[in-house]
């Protein structure tokens, strides 16, 4: 199928910038919001909601509840991938854009409107648990809906900049969370439990409204709609369900996605989250400090996506998403070997360089390469249910795999955590390597 459509050549250029300037926007703010929201409730799930919204009588069962609920994001998370992501093939990539904002936005802020245990009781948590199923059914299909909706309004020769937008928004929502949980770490625990925690998940409305305002104003992708305008892909597109279409014709499609999503969020999960409670846990290691890191590595990553994002024009995302497949398993004894040592200014440059650049170098390519493995008929389906599988596959397992792992030895020992990194980095590039892009387009990213 052609990757233009009548629409670039009806427009001015004054006109394609505007477009792309909404896109950007568009896309980056949701991703923003998705990653603003995970690492706050990840954060707030250690520190606070235990003692918020579960039975503080046994503190350990409160801890480990508060955790599920975290988890339960995890599992609704492909359910929204499937669902919205067959939705965008269906009806089309903008008003999936707007729907999973919501559902995303609104939860983010309902959740710090519930009452807490001391009110309601059994109701606290049942009620949080409800919002966050519905939280991640949103956030399950944000990662597709942006990605697919960036790929299609590029043009052939900037998919692969344009495709690193959602990355770029990734890192500045956990640039943002960081700094407010830093902020309010400054104040005390005590501020923290009293309510202080409601203060970031409430003022997100505000992210909310410049999103719907922004997402609401862009057009729909060029691609889908010459699919519309196309009679013969027409008449397929309506009579047939893009879910079966899917598994029909783009089966190995599906499992490149799914391969390369399980070996990223196994690398990205492991830097991102086993590593804060490692150094919490085992190496004593402060909240502040753990946050000082992150934000640092956000700060840099910032600056990392757009340039792994040209040189994914330049080279192709298949060849960057390789590369930083191969230098994250190069670098896992050296990031576990500075996690160790229990110091500050090393543990800082690990996870600077892990979720600093090694994870941008994975996460900048997936935009342009994911979309790349399917046809507009079913590219949002495929994206939405691959990834979100594999997500949900390795974003739950392997941190939680790591850490249990540190805890059986009896030493604490870091050896079988830096054997799921090899591991994982190797998947990332065996499933690149099965790249089925050039089915569906003579473009390289």
């Amino acid at each position: 199928m052609s990757t233009t459509s009548a629409l670039p050549h009806l427009e001015t250029e004054s006109e394609r910038k505007t477009r792309l300037r909404k896109v950007a926007a568009a896309t980056i703010v949701g991703s923003m919001l998705e990653w603003y929201d995970f690492y706050l409730y990840a954060t707030m799930a250690a520190i606070v909601f235990a003692k918020v919204f579960f039975d503080p009588s046994n503190p350990q069962t409160a801890s480990l509840l508060a955790f599920s609920t975290f988890a339960i994001g995890f599992v609704a998370r492909p359910f929204g991938g499937v669902l919205f992501g067959y939705l965008g093939d269906k009806f089309g990539r903008k008003r999936m854009l707007v729907v999973t904002f919501c559902l995303m936005g609104v939860c983010t802020t309902l959740i710090g409107l519930i009452p807490g245990y001391a009110t309601l009781g059994i109701w606290a948590p049942v009620l949080l648990v409800v919002i966050r199923v519905v939280q991640g059914l949103g956030a399950g299909a944000e990662l597709a809906a942006a990605a697919v909706t960036s790929y299609e309004h590029a043009a052939e020769n900037k998919r692969g900049s344009q495709g690193a937008w959602p990355a770029l928004g990734l890192n500045l929502g956990l640039l943002l969370s960081s700094l407010t949980i830093y902020g309010l770490s400054q104040v005390g625990e005590d501020f923290l439990i009293n309510g202080g925690w409601r203060i970031p998940f409430i003022c997100s409305i505000v992210l909310v409204m410049v999103g719907l305002w922004v997402r609401s104003s862009i057009p729909e992708t060029p691609q889908y709609e010459e699919l519309k305008h196309n009679p013969q892909s027409h008449a397929e597109h309506t009579q047939h369900s893009p879910l079966l279409m899917l598994l029909r014709n783009d089966l190995r499609g599906l499992v490149v996605v799914l391969v390369v999503a399980i070996g990223y969020n196994a690398l990205s999960y492991i830097f991102k989250t086993f590593s804060l409670a490692y150094v919490t846990q085992y190496q004593g290691v402060s909240a502040g400090v753990t946050s000082l890191a992150v934000t640092i590595a956000s700060l840099i990553a910032i600056c990392m996506v757009p340039l792994f994002g040209m040189l994914c024009d330049r080279w192709s995302s298949q060849k960057v998403l390789i590369m930083g497949g191969i230098c994250a398993g190069l670098f896992a004894y050296p990031f576990l070997t500075m996690l160790s040592s229990g110091q500050t200014t090393q543990i800082c440059i690990a996870i600077a360089v892990a979720t600093g650049v090694l994870a941008p170098m994975m996460f900048a390519p997936q935009g342009a390469f994911l979309s790349r493995q399917f046809p507009t008929q079913t590219r949002s389906s495929g994206v939405g249910t691959g990834r979100e599988i594999g997500t949900a596959i390795a974003g739950g397992l392997a941190p939680l795999g790591a850490l249990s792992l540190v805890s059986a030895s009896p030493t604490h020992s870091t050896s079988g955590v830096m054997i799921i990194l090899v591991l994982a980095g190797f998947v990332v590039v065996v499933g690149s390597l099965f790249d089925q892009g050039r089915k569906h387009s003579s473009a390289k990213n």
